[in-house]
């Protein structure tokens, strides 16, 4: 399998050949998690309809829930207008974090909170 070459040429890779993958829930539009592919992660992706990933560490694609059970089924990908991001749009099978949380930011740390007496 390859990327459609179209594809790939609208894309705009990081130093190591990746780019962003922001994946959010298609029943909630909670943000599950951010990932990292190469083109075959894509590739993949499109063609299964499952979540396919670059791991950085182990420098390897894996496919989310291929040992936890907790897979994505893929409904949605979209490029972002840079070409550096992809937004998938998934329905989740159990949770998304590897600590086991529903998203990765299931966390109460927060950097910056609206502040609700101010108009926005």
């Amino acid at each position: 399998m390859t990327l459609d070459p179209a594809l790939s040429e609208r894309l705009k890779r990081n130093a190591d050949g990746l780019i962003a993958a922001v994946v959010v829930e298609h029943s909630t539009s909670d943000v599950l998690m951010m990932a990292w592919m190469n083109d075959e992660a894509l590739e993949r992706t499109l063609t299964t309809r499952r979540g396919t990933y670059y791991s950085r560490s182990r420098k390897e694609l894996w496919a989310k829930g291929e040992t936890s059970g907790h897979v994505q089924h893929v409904r949605e990908v979209r490029i972002d207008c840079d070409g550096d991001t992809v937004l998938l749009r998934v329905d989740q099978t159990g949770p998304a974090c590897h600590t086991g949380t529903h998203t990765c930011f299931d966390t109460d740390e927060r950097l910056l909170l609206a502040d609700e007496s101010e108009p926005l």
